[in-house]
């Protein structure tokens, strides 16, 4: 207390000053219109900055709550897509100009579950990667996992609670593709060189091919739903064994920074591999 005195009694007439200068700029900002407007106007400007800053650190360190709540709403959004349902043929021939939601689930095909990406690698000649997901949340292997942007691999191996994803960027990964214009049925596999690029290829010459062409799943896929984004195509060349296309396509995903997935369960597979094993069965 005796400091704060001395302090006091040393820069009184400094203090005192400061004072009479408040005192004199709130009266006249306060009673003149113009000082007025113009202190209203750098006060905003000046809260306004400092405002912005906060917010700006404020969603930083929110940053992965937002993420997982858009990943979260984003798995629900795609278990309402069409193509998750599949209706068996009546034989008679549905109209229909929305979305048809099945309440019950009856038809349902595909579930999207969200996953977090924990660790990846992209510069192996077998790639993989590994979720924060596993059996004891519904992850099973040989389910296709996809990100936001597009396809990203197949479970391989699951624990409790993780799993393993086989890359697309596997030299052993194949899925099959087709252009999303409606042709041009292949396969996707990696070359094992840049992984930036796949390969499409049993494409045939009678298919009409441009550069920056979509390549997206087929329907025929038994694991991937259709329509998910595989890459655009880059580069045209021809196989001169098979005389067939050889596409070189830049993937939509970037493999350097993946860091959400979603694991497709088809419910329809056990159904799928007892018919397969019965046809086996039967030729054996």
């Amino acid at each position: 207390m005796r400091n704060i005195f001395l302090f006091i009694s040393r820069y009184f007439n400094f203090l005192f000053f400061l004072v009479l200068q408040v005192i004199s700029l709130a009266m006249l900002f306060r009673y003149n219109k113009f000082h007025e407007s113009v202190f209203s106007g750098v006060y905003n400007e000046f809260t306004g900055s400092v405002n912005t800053r906060y917010n700006n650190i404020e969603n930083y360190f929110t940053l992965r709550q937002q993420n997982e709540a858009l990943r979260d709403q984003n798995a629900m959004l795609l278990n309402r897509l069409r193509t998750d349902y599949e209706w068996p043929d009546s034989g008679r021939m549905i109209v229909s100009d929305t979305v048809r939601i099945d309440s019950l689930e009856k038809y349902r095909k595909y579930l999207y579950m969200p996953a977090k990406v924990i660790s990846n690698s992209v510069g192996e000649q077998k790639n993989y990667l590994m979720l924060h997901r596993g059996s004891a949340q519904g992850v099973q292997p040989n389910m296709a996992v996809v990100g936001p942007s597009g396809v990203i691999g197949t479970i391989v191996n699951v624990s409790p609670n993780m799993s393993v994803v086989m890359s697309m960027l596997h030299r052993q990964s194949k899925i099959v593709a087709v252009l999303k214009k409606g042709s041009g049925f292949g396969e996707v596999y990696w070359d094992g060189k840049d992984p930036q690029f796949v390969t499409l290829s049993k494409v045939p010459k009678t298919v009409p091919v441009f550069k920056g062409d979509t390549v997206v799943t087929s329907q025929y896929s038994d694991k991937y739903p259709p329509g998910h984004m595989i890459g655009r195509i880059d580069f045209i060349d021809t196989d001169p064994v098979t005389g067939t296309y050889l596409l070189k396509v830049r993937t939509a995903v970037n493999f350097y920074d993946v860091q959400h997935a979603y694991v497709v369960r088809n419910l329809l597979q056990d159904e799928m591999d007892k018919l397969k094993k019965s046809i086996q069965d039967k030729n054996e």
